[in-house]
């Protein structure tokens, strides 16, 4: 009996564990019978200190509850009771947790509770079990979201992989884990994936990006990866990927590119096909307008008769008219196709004034509109396109002749703003735009027929263009209009084409 005593004390004693024995009584009343040396340093006490005192008598506050609950726990329940260790002991000695064994005695009445601390584990059976707790954790929350989840370590070694992900993407959970996630990534992405996957593990928290994926079988998916870095214990960081499979927006958002390029080309082709022929109409218009105005000129004899000069008069004015909608045609056309390039130059603006003018003139006094030019005194010259500056106030001028009533005033003006650009404007007191239909009119052949003022007339193309030919010079064409009370056109040019 006493060598076995001595082999207990030795046990006790020697273990490199802090063992406790702690001692209840009748009342279930706890004290220290015995403690070992391990213990002891833990605790930053003496044995002498321990032995027969209770925990309050020893313990702060927070800690003495700890052991007391515990304790009458085990006692209560009758089984094995493990606690955690609380933080910041004074002694050199790291303790993870407490087992707490109670010992019965003949009468199964528990005379002693065998304490033994469980040290802090250091070994990386430990670690990687701490590990793949956690992970599964977090893979188990994800898995409710119905999104696939990929966690790799720091090195990209996969670790983790979800069943949505699995099903989603047809992989076998064997094919993945313990494998460099590259395995998912096409060939041509993997250096870049490895080059990010190493900056987001020392410098990332958390970010997205559009990437593309395997399935089994080979074909590409594209996806959103949202990944977010944890550091576990260790300062081992691991790296949990969220899925979220674009394929089909993608897909469609490519169709519609395609789609885009294909109506990019029709439109080229039309614009080709609409230059090929007006050039192909104005030759043989070019020759009725030239023969008949010999004719009325009566440059090879007299007529001598009256109705033969009023056709002539009908058939050079619509030769004149249809002209002029081939040559809007033609312009749109190489506007479209990217073929027009400006032949800039110093322009006066009081001689595009002028030559609009001598053009309009005529036009205006047979709608019986008045036509006035207001031009501010000493207005700078711009450097512009003379042809294409001339034809978009004949547009404007045309437009607002046209949609005007008998006895009013078209009024086109060009003055300086205050940081020194110029601006021109075409103003009429006519029959207005709508304010839902001002986007309408800007569109090429788009019109506003009012058979008031316009009977049908025209190709809808005179504000589309002087829009497209204002903003060749790096301008900007503004619609301000009433129905009922008028338009005015404005055409503001950049202040670096004001010449100073």
């Amino acid at each position: 009996m006493s060598d076995s005593k001595i082999q207990y004390k030795d046990i006790f004693h020697q273990s490199p564990l802090a063992k406790m024995l702690i001692a209840v009584d009748s009342n279930n009343i706890c004290s220290f019978a015995d403690i070992n040396s391990v213990a002891v340093e833990y605790f930053a006490l003496t044995a002498d200190d321990v032995i027969d005192k209770n925990f309050t008598e020893l313990f702060s506050e927070e800690m003495a509850e700890h052991f007391e609950q515990s304790c009458q726990t085990c006692i209560r329940t009758k089984r094995p009771v493990l606690i955690n260790a609380l933080p910041h002991f004074p002694g050199g000695v790291k303790v993870q947790s407490f087992m707490l064994n109670p010992i019965f005695d003949d009468k199964k009445k528990i005379n002693f509770i065998n304490i033994v601390a469980r040290p802090e584990a250091t070994d990386i059976n430990q670690l990687e079990q701490e590990r793949d707790d956690a992970i599964l954790l977090l893979t188990s929350l994800f898995d409710a979201g119905g999104m696939g989840i990929i966690v790799t370590d720091e090195d990209g070694t996969i670790v983790r992989v979800n069943d949505t992900f699995l099903s989603d993407y047809n992989w076998e959970r064997e094919d993945l884990l313990g494998r460099e996630f590259t395995v998912i990534i096409p060939a041509e992405d993997h250096n870049i994936s490895k080059k990010l996957h190493r900056a987001f593990i020392e410098r990332g928290r958390s970010g997205s990006r559009e990437i593309n994926i395997m399935r089994k079988d080979g074909k590409i998916a594209d996806v959103i990866l949202t990944t977010v870095l944890l550091e576990m214990s260790q300062k081992k960081c691991y790296m949990v990927s969220t899925i979220k499979d674009i394929t089909e927006r993608k897909n469609m958002i490519r169709n519609l590119k395609r789609a885009k390029e294909q109506a990019d080309a029709a439109n080229k082709a039309k614009s080709a096909f609409l230059a090929n022929m007006s050039h192909e109409l104005r030759t043989p218009l070019n020759a009725i307008i030239g023969f008949s105005e010999m004719i009325m000129n009566e440059t090879f004899g007299l007529l001598n008769n009256d109705k033969y000069k009023e056709y002539m008069t009908d058939i050079h004015f619509s030769a004149r008219h249809l002209l002029d909608i081939i040559n809007d045609v033609l312009d749109m056309s190489k506007i479209e196709a990217g073929k027009i390039e400006l032949i800039e130059r110093e322009v006066i603006v009081a001689d595009v004034f002028r030559s609009v003018s001598i053009i309009m003139h005529e036009r205006a006094e047979d709608a019986g509109v008045k036509l006035i030019f207001d031009l501010e005194e000493d207005l700078p010259n711009i450097r512009a396109d003379q042809r294409l500056l001339r034809q978009i106030l004949i547009n404007l001028t045309s437009n607002s002749i046209k949609f005007s009533p008998i006895g009013e005033k078209v009024t086109v003006k060009a003055h300086r703003l205050k940081d020194n650009h110029i601006r021109i404007s075409v103003s009429d007191n006519g029959c207005g735009i709508p304010e839902d239909k001002i986007q309408v009119v800007l569109e090429p052949f788009g019109q506003i027929n009012d058979p008031i003022y316009s009977q049908g007339q025209g190709t809808g193309l005179g504000l589309p263009l002087a829009k497209a030919m204002v903003e060749l010079h790096g301008g900007k064409l503004d619609i301000a209009s009433k129905e009922g009370k008028g338009t005015r056109v404005s055409l503001d040019f950049p202040v670096e084409r004001t010449v100073k």
